[in-house]
Order: C-alpha cells, then structure tokens, then sequence
C-alpha cells in the first residue's frame, strides 16, 4: 500500500511483462497523494485469474482502475482489452493502455476495443513519473468510476 491523502484505498492492477516498467510504475506510486495498493502480473493470463478472483487470486480485490501494456508473451494487450470488456465483472473498470508502441493502429484498435485512455511510455525517468501524476490526478482525483 502507499501511504497518502485520507480516504479509502484504491486498488490499481498493472498488467505488465517488464521489470523495469513495472519497477516505475511502483516508484511513481510512491509520489501519490490518493492512497493506493498496486496489484502487479506480468502476464494477461494471470491478469485473467485476477480479474475473475480464481485460483491464488481467489480474494483479489476489484481494481478501480487497470494499467495495460500491449506487447506482452503469450496473449497480447490487445486480446486481454477485449476479454476484460467481454466480462461483466470487469467491463466497467476503466482500461489505461500504457505501452511503447505509438504505431495509429494500436491506438484505433484499442478504442474500438473499449480503452478509456492510451498512452506512450516516456522513455525518460522523470517524464514517467510526471505521466503517472497525471493519472493519479485525473483517474483517481477527478474522475468518478465505477465503485468495485
């Protein structure tokens, strides 16, 4: 959990292959204001464990909010966009496409899929941090989303 502003925890799912990616995505967390607990899997099959609470995720919370990278082994991004959709337990959590790819298709295929926001990974340490304040700052202060 990251410590932060009064109020109730969020709980934030990574679906994430790279260490160093995800590594970020922690240190940003540290910098919130919202408190925050990250849920971190490294493969969109596992994400699907998570998201339906099966297996070792049998009491898995439901996340208020789900970062997606694109290219991952096994099952793509792409694929696990359309199956958290195509599942009314989890249709309705909002989905931030966060990969490296910035190629016109990826960015329409994800919308026609159903994600609420895509953006590219700065490759710069600070920029990646900045980027993650301002999804602190939208998504968990000034959006209203689905309560889990």
């Amino acid at each position: 959990m990251i410590a932060g502003a009064s109020g109730t925890i969020s709980n934030l799912l990574l679906i994430e292959d790279n260490p160093g990616d995800a590594r970020l995505v922690q240190e940003a967390l540290r910098e919130f204001t919202h408190p925050v607990q990250l849920h971190h899997v490294k493969d969109a099959m596992t994400a699907r464990q998570f998201l339906q609470q099966d297996g070792p995720y049998r009491n898995a919370p439901k996340p208020r909010l789900i970062l997606l990278d694109l290219n991952m082994p096994r099952k793509d991004g792409r694929e696990m966009l359309r199956e958290i959709r195509n599942d009314p337990s989890s249709a309705s959590i909002p989905v931030i496409v966060l990969t490296t790819s910035g190629a016109e298709h990826d960015v329409d295929l994800c919308y026609a899929a159903g994600a609420n926001c895509y953006l590219r990974k700065p490759v710069d340490v600070t920029e990646f941090i900045d980027l993650m304040k301002m999804i602190e700052s939208f998504w968990l202060g000034l959006a209203l989303t689905p309560t889990p």
